[in-house]
């Protein structure tokens, strides 16, 4: 593995195991409407391109449905106050963070989760050692656009050479693409490696500890 100044990484299904609490989310806002709940392998295919789609996905309608922003409200509201319960880093993630800021490297995160749950995250759990973390707001493009992942870079005070984006899905893989820097696919997260394959993916390590020359 080459070694890079600058990591940029997705933050579900990458860093953070976060879909029990993403699914239970989601099933507490459908429960609460009287709307049919779904497996959690089930959302696990819903998650990726931000929670709005992650809940046109899952009520029954989309975002037809007359009672969809009551439904997402409830979302939101259960998901801020429960992103926490079961929700752990991967296993050899804190290590590999430490790691990279004992050899000095810019560390970032891009997230298309709410902007306020990708601060908590990456600050409970991570501290120091993630420099930048963004997440979904309204004045930038979620991914794949590029743009969190240049504000990032803008904010790390570093340019596009010398860094890498990493992440778990068909999304990351598009949004490295789009933002012009290598791609990593992890093999722990939502996705599967003939699922990356399809989407373009060329470059996978099965252990956090890979990512480290």
């Amino acid at each position: 593995m080459r070694e890079y100044n600058t990591y940029i990484f997705d933050l579900d299904g990458t860093l953070l195991s976060t879909l029990d609490d993403l699914a239970a989310s989601v099933n507490h806002a459908l429960r609460t409407y009287d709307m049919p709940e779904h497996p959690v392998e089930d959302i696990r295919w819903f998650v990726g391109n931000g929670v709005r789609v992650l809940m046109e996905r899952a009520v029954p309608g989309g975002a037809g449905n007359p009672l969809f922003e009551d439904v997402f409200e409830a979302f939101r509201h259960y998901y801020m106050e429960h992103s926490l319960d079961n929700t752990v880093p991967y296993d050899g993630v804190i290590d590999m963070l430490v790691e990279l800021k004992r050899r000095n490297k810019n560390i970032a995160v891009v997230s298309n989760k709410f902007y306020a749950a990708t601060q908590e995250l990456c600050r409970h759990f991570f501290g120091a050692y993630v420099d930048v973390a963004i997440g979904e707001r309204e004045n930038i493009r979620k991914k794949p656009a590029p743009d969190t992942v240049l504000e990032a870079l803008r904010l790390l005070g570093v340019g596009k050479e010398g860094a890498v984006y990493v992440g778990d899905s068909d999304v990351d893989v598009a949004t490295a693409r789009n933002s012009g820097l290598p791609c990593v696919s992890v093999l722990w997260g939502f996705r599967d490696r003939d699922f990356l394959l399809k989407h373009g993916a060329t470059e996978f390590i099965s252990v956090p500890s890979q990512l480290l020359p």
